[in-house]
């Protein structure tokens, strides 16, 4: 069966990311369709895209009659079988493996059979993803950077059996809401957190070391090698334990030590000091987010 351009995009879970994914896509012109289990969640991801586009209107890069007409595009369902009518759907809820291969099961019932299934996945399988559906040649990686609207990359990444034309429409699609796409292989951590996440985890091995206080290794990083934000901050950003599973996967995937998450992130994560979203993590916040 061929696979046709969408039109209405499918979004599951309405977090920060699926949030995110959400309002870009109805930006980008589609119809959108927002599924979460928690009514509260998706009426915060609705007043959160609002306020984004608010945000752009105040700034001068959106009209308003322009922003009334984008958040009219996204719809919100608790149900998942609302889903049925998506034409590409998008998952993007916590990175738990066995979570997300119980709701790749549950679209592959739902959705229609030529309908693409992508994963927003920082670094789980694509492969073991679609062993969990009847499709897996239109199973697919599309990994968004936080915060969506304002990040351009998106790694798509294609399982063992995914296939060209799944790769060729989802590739439209990422330069269609605005995004560069760059191809990676399914392999743990794809590019970005292969890289990225050894980084942060050698920065906190700095700190529970004593090599540094939190504030020199921010600096350092910031000033001496011109990042826009230092790693301990990053993390706080990012989730600490987001950070820590994706080091799990790393190391479990790869079985080389270098990817060993620091005790010092395990402890924080298990003391439920998970960085910006918890309100503390290396760094404290209060209103408005600022970090002390």
């Amino acid at each position: 069966m061929p696979i046709q351009d969408p039109s209405t995009i499918g979004v599951v879970g309405a977090g920060q990311m699926g949030r995110g994914i959400a309002q870009v896509a109805a930006q980008s012109g589609f119809a959108v369709l927002l599924h979460d289990q928690d009514v509260k969640v998706l009426d915060l991801a609705l007043r959160s895209i609002d306020a984004g586009l608010k945000h752009q209107v105040e700034k001068g890069k959106l009209e308003e009659s322009v922003r009334a007409q984008v958040i009219g595009r996204v719809r919100v369902a608790v149900e998942p079988e609302a889903l049925s009518s998506a034409d590409f759907t998008i998952e993007a809820i916590s990175e738990d493996r066995a979570l997300k291969t119980r709701v790749f099961a549950a679209l592959d019932r739902i959705c229609r059979p030529d309908v693409i299934l992508a994963s927003n996945t920082s670094s789980l399988s694509i492969t073991q993803i679609a062993a969990s559906t009847r499709r897996a040649d239109r199973i697919i990686g599309m990994h968004f950077m936080n915060p969506v609207p304002v990040m351009e990359l998106v790694e798509i990444v294609a399982g063992q059996s995914t296939s060209r034309e799944t790769i060729e429409t989802t590739q439209r699609l990422a330069k269609t809401f605005g995004k560069t796409p760059v191809a990676a292989q399914d392999y743990p951590g794809f590019i970005s957190n292969r890289i990225l996440m050894p980084m942060i985890n050698e920065a906190i091995y700095a700190l529970h070391e004593g090599v540094g206080s939190r504030d020199d290794i921010d600096t350092v990083m910031r000033l001496g090698m011109r990042h826009p934000m230092g790693p301990l901050a990053l993390a706080d950003f990012i989730g600490l334990d987001t950070c820590l599973a994706i080091l799990q996967v790393l190391h479990e995937g790869f079985g080389d030590p270098k990817y060993r998450p620091c005790p010092l992130l395990r402890r924080m994560v298990d003391a439920g000091l998970l960085g910006k979203k918890s309100g503390r993590g290396f760094y404290q916040y209060g209103a408005g987010g600022i970090p002390t």
